[in-house]
Order: structure tokens, then sequence, then C-alpha cells
């Protein structure tokens, strides 16, 4: 019982950051950026972040029901990641700060790859359900670099006191 119970936390932990995505959508805004040939459909993104959310979260469970004394700087990087995680969407949709996304998003990077090297200590096939994740997180840190290049914020301008 206990391990469905943990599965069931870092399920809710997981889907919780997640819902950042769904309270910051896309919008017309997004639309009206100019992006690289290489960005993925709009309806790719919801498909790819609820399998990766799964693989993170039964990675975890798999870590926290180990028993190996990895078990709990690992699950401390994971949760740095999930807290990373919930943080792009409102920077990046909600702000339309791409060049402050694209800093979030390179320590949410940091914190998978971390994350992943440390779950390989405690259960390989933990890291081995990370490397998709560290694949995606990869790829959007290109895209976010991308569209930030492409479409340069404006520069905010003080008043000058007289």
């Amino acid at each position: 019982m206990t391990s469905a119970i943990t599965f069931a936390a870092l399920l809710a932990a997981t889907f919780g950051a997640g819902a950042t995505g769904a309270a910051f959508p896309p919008g017309a805004w997004y639309r009206t950026l100019r992006k690289p040939a290489w960005t993925p459909p709009d309806w790719l993104f919801p498909i790819a972040w609820t399998a990766l959310y799964l693989a993170m979260t039964v990675a975890a469970w798999r870590v926290a029901v180990s028993g190996s004394p990895w078990a709990i700087p690992g699950l401390a990087l994971w949760a740095w990641q999930i807290v990373m995680n919930a943080l792009w969407s409102p920077i990046f949709f909600g702000l339309r700060r791409l060049g402050a996304a694209l800093v979030a998003l390179s320590g949410l990077w940091v914190a998978v790859v971390a994350t992943s090297l440390v779950f390989w200590r405690a259960d390989p096939v933990a890291a081995a359900l990370m490397v998709p994740y560290v694949i995606w997180v990869s790829y959007a840190g290109a895209l976010n670099l991308a569209l930030w290049r492409m479409n340069p914020e404006p520069t905010r301008l003080v008043p000058a006191r007289v």
C-alpha cells in the first residue's frame, strides 16, 4: 500500500507541475512568433509531455522504493527538476519573456541531467526512463534559443529623470 501511495504522490507532483502548461497555454501570441522550420506541431506537445511525465513518475517511484542510499539525493534532485519544470510555462507563455525562459530551461536541463545521473546509481532502469526527458529538454532548449533569437524582446526603456 505504501508503494501505491508513493506513486500517487509522485504522480500528483508531476501533473501538478504540468498543470502550469494548462494554466499558461500558448495562445495567439505564440502562433504569431517566427519559428524555425523544425518546430514541432502544436498537437505534439501535450502527447510528448504526458508520456514524459508518466516516465519521470515511474522513474522517481522506482528510486523511491529501491532502498538505495542514492534514493534521497535522487528524489531531492527530482523535486528540483519538477519545480524548474513548473516555472517555464509561466515565464515563457505568461510573461512572454523568451530570454528569461531560456535561463529557467537551462536550470531545468541541469536538474534533469543531475537527477538522471543520481538515478543511475540508485536504479539504472529509472535512469533509462529519464533519457527521453533529457533529450526533449535539450531539444526544447534549442527551440527556446531559436525563438528568442528570431523574436527579440523589446528593450524596456526607463524614462530619464530631469
